[in-house]
């Protein structure tokens, strides 16, 4: 991407999105185009051909969705599978019809199947169903990736998609309905701690593994791959190191510094037993992530402490 290029980022005031802008204006892109939800619906196709035309943007970014943890996801899948849709389907196709110099669309490891073999390789997509408590939003997804993938071949558009696992980081959300699990965690222990509280309460087993990986490594694997990457082919983003939901429990606790017990309720889903990509495709690209789980959690709770 040329410096002054005008460049759309799309959802860049959601946890991704706004990473992205970050790091572009950090390495010398001045020329964004960027649009809050007030300004631009993305559900809406008329609105979002009319920004296109409009603008003309060169590059597109795209962080934006309806997004939420496993009870949020449980209890809407309705709004989730037609919101993330919809934004993908309105900003790949404005974008193709005018004719964009590159496009790259931010999925999600939910998408894999529930029992994919582990690490996930990206030719495992549409090999089984996806986890039911996140289906909704997960076939959206895949709804986003797939429709680059038939543009990238049919027309030759250089649009490609990458699928980061799980995102944290600086201005995550912090509302308990709305939260995913490192969030949740920091607000529950933080509350806990100042209740002076003997115990909290962890939903499910504690068993299930994930990977996670800050927002500031994946603006920078976006930049990267937008620079260097084109392919009808999906891309995995990740650390390659996973934690069970015990262990990152655990280390929440030392890092807020509660000092009651654990207790699994073993009532509440565990969700897919596993999740962790392989991500070597990127790696053998020149990539790798910079950031900690330690030092990402570490300065998150900093942030929030200061919010």
């Amino acid at each position: 991407m040329e410096k002054n290029a005008k460049i759309y980022v799309a959802g860049h005031t959601g946890l991704v999105g706004n990473a992205i802008v970050r790091e572009l204006k950090d390495s010398g892109y001045e020329n964004l185009i960027l649009r809050t939800h007030k300004e631009l619906d993305l559900t809406r196709q008329a609105e979002v051909e009319a920004f296109f035309v409009q603008e003309n943007p060169e590059y597109v970014f795209i962080a934006a969705g309806l997004v939420g943890g496993i009870k949020a996801n449980s209890d809407a899948p309705a709004d989730f599978y037609y919101e993330n849709m919809q934004i993908a389907n309105n900003l790949i196709w404005s974008a193709h019809k005018i004719g964009i110099k590159k496009l790259l669309y931010l999925a999600s490891a939910c998408m894999y199947p529930k029992n994919c073999e582990q690490p996930m390789k990206e030719t495992s997509i549409l090999s089984g169903y996806p986890e039911v408590t996140n289906e909704g939003y997960a076939l959206a997804k895949i709804g986003g990736v797939r429709l680059c993938s038939y543009l990238y071949k049919q027309y030759g558009d250089d649009f490609i998609s990458a699928i980061p696992a799980n995102a944290y980081g600086l201005g995550d959300c912090f509302d308990p309905d709305k939260s995913h699990v490192i969030p949740a965690l920091l607000l529950k222990y933080h509350k806990a701690k100042l209740r002076g509280e003997k115990q909290v309460v962890l939903w499910g087993s504690g068993k299930a593994k994930r990977e996670f990986i800050n927002t500031i490594d994946i603006a920078k694997a976006s930049i990267f791959l937008m620079n260097y990457y084109s392919d009808e082919k999906t891309i995995n983003i990740g650390t390659g190191e996973e934690i069970s939901i015990m262990e990152l429990s655990q280390m929440i606790k030392r890092i807020v510094g509660f000092e009651g017990d654990i207790v699994c309720d073993l009532t509440k889903p565990d969700g897919m037993p596993r999740r962790i990509l392989d991500s070597s495709e990127i790696c053998k690209m020149g990539w790798f992530p910079k950031v900690s789980l330690n030092d990402g959690l570490t300065e998150l709770y900093d942030a929030y402490l200061l919010s």
